[in-house]
């Protein structure tokens, strides 16, 4: 089978959102209105917990992947399906690292502005990147891959 066919047509590169809402909601607090959610060592705490938990399921989710030896390149195609690790929970767990990440830099930069773009950051996911992903993972692996999809659900 041509590891290319039913390619994902990813349209967008999945960290990008996250940085872009990052800057302008860092931008606007800064220059505009600030919206601080400051409570002191809490707010820094649960950040960094929110930035260390991302990144450790980041990591985790890599190495299932390449264990598996398929990609997590949203570019190229899968060469297996991952149902180990913690694809056991979450259909993306990547992506739901990103997001712990995205929260947890919110608070670190003690501003509620990046979160206001937490919607078009989830539409533009779902729509631009996760979509693709499913059609492409459907096709590849059919039968499997649907009976997966009843079993773990899309985010947690």
């Amino acid at each position: 089978m041509d590891h290319n066919l039913h390619r994902p047509r990813t349209l967008i590169l999945p960290p990008a959102p996250y940085a872009a809402a990052l800057f302008a909601g860092w931008w606007i607090d800064r220059n505009l209105q600030s919206l601080s959610w400051d409570w002191g060592t809490v707010t820094q705490s649960l950040g960094w917990l929110g930035v260390i938990t991302g990144l450790a399921l980041l990591a985790w989710t890599a190495i299932t992947l390449w264990r598996h030896r398929t990609t997590v390149n949203p570019y190229k195609a899968a060469s297996s399906l991952c149902t180990t690790g913690p694809f056991r929970y979450s259909r993306n767990p990547i992506y739901l690292g990103d997001w712990l990440i995205f929260i947890g830099i919110s608070m670190l930069l003690s501003t509620w502005w990046p979160l206001f773009f937490a919607p078009l950051i989830w539409a533009m996911l779902r729509y631009g990147v996760i979509r693709h992903e499913e059609a492409h993972l459907e096709a590849r692996f059919g039968e499997s891959y649907r009976d997966y999809q009843t079993r773990v659900r899309r985010w947690l």
